[in-house]
């Protein structure tokens, strides 16, 4: 596909789906797209796994869900691994569509600068060289800790939300291949 449809298409997608924040003046906001060579149902069982964060995403070593496991205002506790300025941090699950492939989390709480941090991530079906695969959109908008730019708040969570989607397609794709190869054997 070409970039200019692909950018069209991710365009159309983040107006769809709830990747619209409402901005603050301390705030900053970004939305990032990985193409991931695995089919959607395969990712979004990973992603929509709000008890298992750690699944995917690498700075997270535990997570304790408190009260219903997965349902709107459902509350996760997740330690952090060593070596990020933070070890906790509270979120709650916002929104939860199946059908739409759409999952939002806030981060409500933490020894963290993350205030008032919320992400939507949305996965898309797509084409990847003749197999399905899987379009991910994530956003978030977070404020600017005192002391930070804006510039500097957008990459560093650019940054970490960039590695979760790598380590995303990474786990998706292994998972894929490891499936390709049973069916054969």
């Amino acid at each position: 596909m070409k970039a200019v449809e692909t950018e069209n298409m991710v365009s159309e997608y983040v107006k769809r789906h709830h990747h619209r924040h409402e901005l603050e003046e301390n705030q900053c906001s970004s939305t990032l797209v990985k193409h991931i060579k695995a089919p959607l149902d395969l990712v979004w069982s990973i992603v929509r796994s709000f008890d298992q964060p750690q699944m995917y995403k690498p700075f997270i070593s535990r997570c304790v869900v408190k009260g219903e496991l997965i349902k709107i205002g459902s509350e996760r506790e997740v330690d952090l691994k060593s070596g990020l300025p933070a070890t906790k941090s509270t979120e709650i699950l916002e929104f939860l569509d199946d059908d739409e492939h759409v999952l939002s989390i806030r981060i409500v709480g933490g020894d963290h600068r993350l205030k008032n941090y919320s992400s939507i991530i949305s996965l898309h079906p797509e084409i990847i060289e003749g197999r399905a695969g899987t379009l991910v959109i994530e956003s978030f908008v977070v404020d600017v800790p005192q002391g930070n730019t804006k510039e500097e708040t957008y990459f560093f969570v650019e940054v970490l939300v960039q590695c979760n989607l790598k380590s995303l397609a990474d786990v998706s794709e292994r998972l894929e291949a490891d499936a390709s190869t049973e069916n054969v054997l």
